[in-house]
Formats: structure tokens, sequence, C-alpha cells
């Protein structure tokens, strides 16, 4: 069978930068199997296969596969389907504002379509979270000699190095500098002689309140033991954790935030992600992703029955 698939470049208005995503916007007949032979074929950070839900108007059932493997959640996903299905007309484009729900093995997730003279033009999805926040971590020493950065460039300050987990436990850094998060190299013999395998989280997510950019407030970078060393993987799933991490200090007085993060940089597929939280001060905590997207790629693969 043939099936029409669409590549789109997610949290950025311009193309080849941000992440690529590859959405299947009909995916009725294919079987988890096929999915991941078709993730693995297409080699993209991630492939979202999407089926209607039947009698149901702007409900879909939304499997994600990585290169190796199904995931459960993940951001891009839900900005790169908001805006293919209303870019290929498969969700109503002459409303200011589209509604739609993706089914993902983690839950129901809401999201929002704004159109613009009939085109998709910002995508923003709903999250609410129970965060769990531990205040153990390595010492400022081992944190420098793992990411090989200066230790003086640790935010210890105004921030402070916290695991935080919503599902997927992250260790969040914070520095001072946007050059410290771009410039950091990740040394694999000095993690696993430290504390931090020990916190269970394996990706870390460098933090810096500077950028050179005016259309963003953070710089945020993915680093740890599974990432290559010049790898740079979006971040969407750990603006969650980012959100929570943020609300952990005292000095955040109560209200609803919005920050634009950075990912990436002009040599490096740049992405910017929009983040709205509304701090309580309670166990929960509901978020808001969103971003823009473009087209870049409509394709057709022949998948065989057998």
């Amino acid at each position: 069978m043939n099936y029409t698939y669409y590549i789109a470049d997610v949290f950025t208005n311009k193309i080849f930068s941000g992440a690529q995503i590859a959405v299947f916007p009909n995916a009725e007949g294919l079987s988890s199997e096929k999915m991941r032979l078709i993730a693995r074929e297409l080699n993209l950070t991630e492939t979202v296969f999407l089926t209607q839900k039947e009698g149901v108007e702007n409900q879909f059932r939304m499997k994600i596969f990585t290169p190796l493997g199904e995931i459960d959640f993940a951001g891009h996903p839900i900005i790169a389907a908001g805006y293919v299905l209303a870019a290929c007309g498969k969700l109503p484009a002459n409303a200011t504002y589209t509604p739609v729900i993706f089914q993902q093995n983690a839950g129901a997730i809401q999201a929002s379509i704004s159109n613009s003279e009939g085109k998709p033009s910002f995508i923003q999805f709903t999250r609410t979270v129970s965060p769990i926040v531990d205040y153990y971590a390595p010492t400022e020493h081992e944190l420098a000699s793992f990411l090989g950065i200066d230790q003086a460039h640790i935010d210890t300050k105004k921030y402070a190095a916290r695991l935080v987990a919503c599902d997927v436990p992250y260790l969040i850094v914070p520095v001072y500098y946007y050059e410290t998060v771009r410039n950091a190299v990740f040394n694999f013999s000095a993690w696993s002689q430290s504390i931090a395998p020990q916190t269970a989280a394996q990706e870390i997510l460098l933090v810096s309140p500077k950028t050179p950019y005016q259309d963003s407030d953070f710089a945020a970078r993915l680093v740890g033991p599974k990432i290559g060393l010049h790898d740079d993987p979006p971040v969407g799933s750990a603006m969650p954790a980012l959100a929570a991490y943020l609300c952990s200090f005292e000095h955040m007085q109560k209200g609803t935030y919005t920050f634009a993060v950075q990912r990436g940089d002009e040599d490096m597929r740049r992405s910017i992600l929009n983040l709205e939280m509304d701090h309580k001060g309670e166990d929960r905590l509901t978020i808001r992703v969103g971003g823009e997207a473009v087209m870049v790629v409509q394709g057709e693969m022949f998948v065989p029955e057998a």
C-alpha cells in the first residue's frame, strides 16, 4: 500500500531549522511493527502515525516512533501533527482557533491550532504534570568535570542543580553564560566516577538565562551518556521538567509565566519553544508548550502488506 507522509521542521518558521518530524496523517492499516520499520527507514528524530477516531471530530490516535522504537510521549510530534493536519486539509483552517485531541500512549493531549489567512500559524498543547523535585545533586566540582565546563560558570546564586522528573527524570544544571551551554563537552569517564548515575537521570539539561537572540529568554541543551558528543537533540520532552524546576525556587512568585526557550544555534538547527506555566504552588502544574512549523517534504512510501 502507498502511504502519503510529510516532513515538517518544528519549533521554527525557517526551513532547514528546528527539528525534523515525519507525519503519516492516514496511518490506518499500519501495524506497530510496520511503524517501527518505517521510522527506522526514515531515521529522523521522531516519526508520527495518526489515525482518526471513528465518528469523533478532531480526535486522533497518535503513535510515536524513534529509529530505536516506540515512545509514550513527546512534544515535537504534537506541533508537527497539528501543523500537518491543518496544512493538508484534515483539520479546518478557516477558523482562527481549532482545537484537537491527540491520544498518545501517555494519555490524551489537548492542543490548539491558530490559523492566519487560512494557514496554520501556531500550535500549542496543554499538559498537567505532577513533578517530583529532588534537591540531591552532584557537587559543582563533579558537574563541571563531567560537563567539561568551568565550575565558576555554574549558577549557585539564583538557581541550583536539581533532579526533576515528570515521568522522565532530568538533571537540570543552571549556568550563567550562553557560551557555556553551547561549548559543554560531556565526559563519560568523569560521569561514571561521580554520584550522578545514582540519580537515575540519563540526560542533563543545561540552561542559561542569557542568549544572544532577542526572541529567547533561556538557552537549553541536552547532554548525557547516551547522547553523541556533537548531537543537540530536541528538548520538547524536557519542558515540563524545566517548568517544574523554575517553580521549585522560592523567589518564583505565584502566577502565570511565559518564556521562550532556545535550542541549538544558527549552525545547529535553531528552535524556539514557547513555554507557559501556571505556578500555583501546588503539587500539580499546568504548562502550555507552543511553536511554529514549516513544511519541507511531501512524499509517498510503498509499504508491502506482507
